[in-house]
């Protein structure tokens, strides 16, 4: 059976060093590509040497882009011009994908893998895995796949790829990448990362009135243990019938009305064009 040969271009940065170590043990063809000094300097510690996009990119059948959002759109158009016919394209957020900052070229395959990250009520025993909360270490954890164009025969390859560079992975669910763009940013980042700061924020708004910082955050963490767990369907029980009532007058007083909009696609191609465009402000 022939070797898959993957490029991994940011192989040092953040996020490819993770998926670096991972890759480098399951029997690809791997190159690496990195051109930042930092980058360079942490793939020399593992004992690997940079590659040259232009010797090893005609050659690869998957290319992996393990660079900022940002970045993606730019980095692409220097890649996929280098990629052999019926190669493959990895990015790892959809939304350059979802902007089509994409090159056009319909005999090379696009795919999105994205991480779901260690879920919140899991069955991790080993303190260690508890404790690794992005992923991608020794925690379980899901991913989301689509595959953005291409033959469908290079799902199941995109996937058994995800699988490799995020494990150890529980299960991968097959979506669209404008399902993909609706779970992040919309739901994981421009509602619930806010949510989660709104969270602290009411909490420090508790100590500046005077509660000890300790108390209030031992009281905020175990409430949210439990409501969360009510909500997602974990613990079996609902709210009492007075916390029902306080959460009401909280809606009422706290969460605007209208937020499902931020799930139009409209709103969702102008929230991924502000991420990737910070210098226009914010929404």
């Amino acid at each position: 059976m022939k070797m898959t040969t993957i490029s991994l271009i940011g192989a040092g940065g953040k996020m490819g060093s993770r998926i670096t170590d991972n890759l480098m043990h399951f029997g690809y063809g791997m190159s690496y590509l990195e051109k930042s000094e930092a980058g360079m300097r942490n793939l020399q510690a593992k004992g690997l040497t940079a590659a040259v996009k232009e010797e090893t990119l005609p050659g690869s059948d998957v290319v992996i882009l393990a660079v900022p959002d940002v970045a993606i759109g730019q980095v692409a158009a220097e890649v996929v011009p280098l990629m052999k016919s019926g190669a493959m394209l990895i990015v790892l957020d959809p939304a350059a994908a979802y902007l089509g900052q994409l090159p056009v070229r319909p005999d090379v395959s696009y795919y999105a893998a994205h991480p779901c990250h260690p879920p919140l009520f899991n069955n991790e025993t080993d303190p260690a895995a508890r404790n690794d909360y992005f992923g991608g270490r020794l925690a379980e954890q899901a991913v989301v796949c689509a595959l953005i164009q291409g033959p469908e025969e290079h799902y199941a390859l995109g996937e058994q790829i995800a699988k490799d560079m995020y494990a150890p992975v529980m299960r991968t669910h097959r979506i669209t990448v404008e399902q993909m763009a609706m779970l992040e940013p919309t739901m994981a980042e421009t509602i619930g990362a806010a949510a989660a700061s709104f969270l602290k924020d009411v909490m420090d708004e508790a100590v500046r009135r005077g509660v000890p910082y300790e108390a209030a955050r031992d009281f905020m963490l175990g409430h949210l243990h439990i409501e969360l767990a009510i909500v997602f369907g974990e613990a079996g029980n609902p709210f009492s019938d007075a916390c029902q009532v306080a959460m009401e007058y909280g809606r009422n007083y706290w969460l605007k009305p209208g937020w499902e909009k931020l799930f139009e696609p409209d709103r969702v191609r102008e929230q991924i064009d502000a991420m990737l465009h910070p210098a226009k402000g914010s929404l």
